[in-house]
């Protein structure tokens, strides 16, 4: 009687159909990454094909079309004319990824381990700077680098960049610092230590992941900016890569392989920045997600 009750209520074996739906899933979810990455590659494509074609083949109408012969004029000619450009991006992009780093990591330990009445508030009012446009901003701006001497030169660019990247910077500290156990805080403080050697001994080398999010943050937005840097430096030899790509135009003709090879030496950092770096990200971002 037992062993009848036993194999009715056992659980059927599983259908052929049942067995194959989560393979089927997990096909139509490859089918729709592929197609995505296809969409998203596409442009890369065009900009590697144009690059590589003479001019009389780059032009809009075969510029889909593979390379009859592999041409290099425009990479040499795109080089050479943003070469100085280049440089001045990463005398830009370095100094101002770096400072705004480590401000908003002093920031981002205040807030998480140090508060203070009224901590929230100040969080918050920081925090508005990540929603100004910065069309905004422009005008003030201006005269503010003019009044202290920065405006024209790459000094005020990164100035801007430092202020600006300081709230995004603080956000994310701030969530990664509140995830480290406080047990870590307590302990420096039974020994003694004071709260900046606790920062500089023991939360900075933990802070690799933050460091690496805002550092992405950081690096792309300021390699990427145009308005800043053609607002900040009117001159054409000290403007970053960004604003001397958009002068490879001519004004009657284009000569679209060497814009393209323009596009792509200025896309190479980013990308390179990604896939280095890319493992630390998602570690960084969800830091302090789950305490």
């Amino acid at each position: 009687m037992t062993d009848t009750a036993a194999r009715t209520t056992a659980p059927a074996p599983p259908t052929a159909e049942a067995a194959r739906a989560p393979i089927k899933g997990k096909i139509g979810a490859l089918i729709a990454l592929v197609v995505l990455a296809c969409l998203f590659l596409l442009p890369v494509y065009i900009m590697v094909m144009a690059g590589l074609k003479p001019p009389a083949q780059a032009d809009a109408t075969h510029m889909w079309e593979l390379p009859k012969e592999i041409d290099f004029s425009g990479m040499r000619e795109a080089w050479a004319r943003l070469s100085p450009n280049f440089r001045n991006s990463l005398v830009i992009v370095l100094p101002a990824t770096v400072v705004a780093s480590i401000i908003g990591a002093l920031n981002g330990f205040v807030f998480a381990k140090l508060p203070f009445r009224g901590a929230n508030v100040l969080f918050a009012v920081m925090l508005l700077g990540m929603f100004i446009p910065y069309q905004v901003i422009l005008i003030p701006m201006v005269r503010f680098l003019q009044s202290i001497g920065l405006y024209g030169n790459l000094s005020g660019l990164i100035l801007v960049h430092i202020i600006y990247g300081i709230p995004i910077t603080t956000l994310i500290f701030r969530n990664y610092y509140a995830g480290i156990p406080g047990e870590i805080m307590e302990a420096g403080q039974v020994d003694g230590v004071s709260n900046f050697k606790i920062f500089t001994h023991l939360m900075v080398p933990l802070s690799l992941p933050g460091f690496v999010v805002c550092g992405i943050f950081q690096v792309t937005n300021i390699w990427n900016d145009f308005l800043f840097g053609i607002t900040v430096v009117p001159n054409p030899t000290e403007q970053p890569i960004t604003v001397a790509l958009n002068n490879l135009s001519g004004n009657f003709s284009v000569q679209w392989n060497t814009v393209m090879s323009g596009a792509l030496l200025a896309a190479i950092p980013t990308a390179l920045i990604y896939i280095l770096l890319g493992r630390f990200f998602v570690r960084g971002m969800t830091a302090g997600s789950v305490k």
